[in-house]
């Protein structure tokens, strides 16, 4: 009864579904269907430029499911019903799926993903920069097996490269783009077991500086690996949890200190520190914000903590100072972390800072000479549904009962997780929980301590130079090694070659040569 009674005041409250009155005129939508094939019509216009920068922008768990709710969310925060927004990413010109099982995995983790979309070949889950042939925790098949990342090509163009990630830099997806690890989880050296050590195994925070050390831009989390065993951390001193963990006894953060001590480089834990850099002065950058991952963005402390935003913004106006160009990682990796915890909320609005944080890499590029990439690594079985009127709350409830239970239950739902509770041998009645606070577990079919990831494709939005060639279904490992082609790096350059077809990119003409190359035309 009282259920019945919660449902009827809903609808009262509720009321009709609102919308715009132009969408009721046939003429608005007919309008709007032009509109797009006018928009289509000039992508034929095809940018066969080669690109000068790259930026690939990972949303980590963030499926097609996500990257809907997201928008929904995106346009309830600016007072829309949400469904009509746009992400930026959606404002792509290009979208294609990407299939991303492991070898040996038909729904995949991070790490054999990640290996796919940076170094141009599939893995298997749990390893990271090494081929198939590698066995997971086995030290003895690393030698010989190991894979580059695309990072590294661009690095031995001469370009610049960077990393920036809400995680920790030596999480599962930044760490294929420098380390060669059989074990995503030896974090340090404190985290291998002793015969990997005694092996020659190295850890990943060791790689990150030992692999390739001039990685111009570095941003995230995980000071805690850098240091050694039992050091406390320079933010919270009195906190042990937080103290290094190494076993070797180095410190990775003073040796890359004094290291580039005379190239112009730069240390920073804290967003004051950061923001008070001159991105024109820094040549090289080391941005460690937390011991571990960076905190979600709902719970950001805004005054010592950077958004991914303003990280992005930094890294960029670094990097963009070599006249070659750079490549640039960027991880919204919490999204993930969000959905494992069953908390919707905090993974929804992780994805709406990634998309802030490409509108303003937008901003500080040209579609002409960057090539941009925004794809996932993987899905989770996260959905929404249950037939919610326009402009229902992203966090709120479906408008109908469970034909079991006679029970509400939100939109929001995950397949498994931590979310699935019973009270008194029922299941919950959410009507008398907040399920629109920050870390309310969505409710789940099956009991898990963690969510899993979901095996279904993923979305691939492209914009730039060769972004075309990211159309249809393609296997994972294809992104890195298009945009090494639309880059003119790595192993596929012959059509760079003068009179080979490609467009020339002006990017790489000096001001002087065009001044006269455009007199010349004019004068003939």
């Amino acid at each position: 009864m009282k259920v019945a009674v919660f449902f009827i005041l809903f609808f009262l409250v509720m009321g009709k579904p609102e919308f715009p009155a132009q969408e009721k005129n046939p003429a608005f939508w007919r309008q709007l269907a032009q509109t797009s094939i006018k928009n289509a019509l000039n992508i034929q216009n095809l940018n066969k430029n080669i690109a000068k920068n790259l930026i690939l922008f990972l949303g980590d768990g963030m499926g097609i499911p996500t990257v809907t709710a997201a928008r929904i969310l995106k346009g309830q925060l600016n007072g829309q019903s949400g469904e009509e927004s746009q992400l930026e990413m959606d404002k792509f010109p290009y979208i294609a799926l990407s299939k991303t099982y492991n070898t040996n995995a038909q729904v995949p983790d991070s790490a054999g993903t990640a290996t796919a979309f940076l170094c141009g070949v599939k893995a298997n889950e749990g390893t990271v920069g090494v081929s198939a042939a590698a066995v997971r925790s086995q030290c003895n098949t690393t030698k010989g097996n190991e894979v580059t990342s695309i990072l590294r090509w661009a690095k031995e163009a001469g370009k610049s490269v960077g990393i920036v990630t809400t995680t920790r830099v030596n999480h599962a997806t930044p760490s294929a783009a420098y380390a060669h690890s059989v074990d995503r989880d030896w974090y340090s050296d404190g985290d291998m077991p002793a015969e990997a050590r005694e092996s020659g195994c190295k850890d990943i925070a060791r790689q990150l500086f030992e692999n390739i050390p001039d990685i111009d831009v570095i941003m995230g989390g995980g000071r805690r690996n850098m240091y050694p065993k039992n050091v406390s951390d320079e933010e919270y001193p009195g906190d042990k949890k937080h103290n290094g963990t190494r076993k070797d006894g180095r410190n990775l953060v003073a040796e890359w200190i004094d290291r580039v001590k005379d190239k112009r480089g730069h240390y920073v834990w804290n967003k004051g520190g950061l923001l008070a850099l001159n991105p024109n002065n820094v040549d090289y950058l080391l941005g460690l914000f937390e011991p571990a991952d960076l905190a979600y963005e709902l719970e950001r402390n805004k005054d010592t903590d950077p958004s991914l935003t303003e990280m992005v913004d930094v890294a960029i106006k670094i990097l963009k100072r070599n006249e070659r160009g750079f490549y640039l990682l960027v991880e919204g990796g919490r999204i993930d972390h969000g959905h494992h915890e069953g908390k919707a909320k905090q993974a929804l609005h992780e994805a709406v800072e990634l998309d802030r944080a490409i509108t303003r890499a937008g901003l500080l590029t040209s579609i002409h000479d960057t090539l941009t990439v925004v794809t996932a690594d993987h899905s989770h079985v996260f959905n929404f549904g249950g037939y919610t009127p326009r402009g229902n709350s992203i966090f709120g409830l479906a408008p109908m009962l469970s034909d079991v239970d006679n029970k509400p239950f939100t939109s929001i739902l995950y397949g498994n997780g931590p979310g699935f509770k019973m009270v008194n041998g029922e299941r919950e009645n959410v009507s008398t929980v907040d399920y629109e606070q920050n870390n309310y577990l969505a409710q789940s079919a099956v009991p898990l301590r963690s969510e899993t990831h979901g095996g279904e494709d993923v979305a691939i939005f492209s914009k730039g130079p060769m972004a075309h060639l990211l159309h249809g279904v393609q296997e994972q490992h294809y992104i890195p090694h298009v945009m090494a082609y639309a880059a003119c790096i790595g192993q596929n350059k012959d059509h760079c070659r003068a009179g080979s077809g490609a467009a020339p990119s002006f990017n790489h003409i000096s001001p002087i040569l065009a001044v006269l190359l455009t007199v010349t035309w004019l004068l003939c």
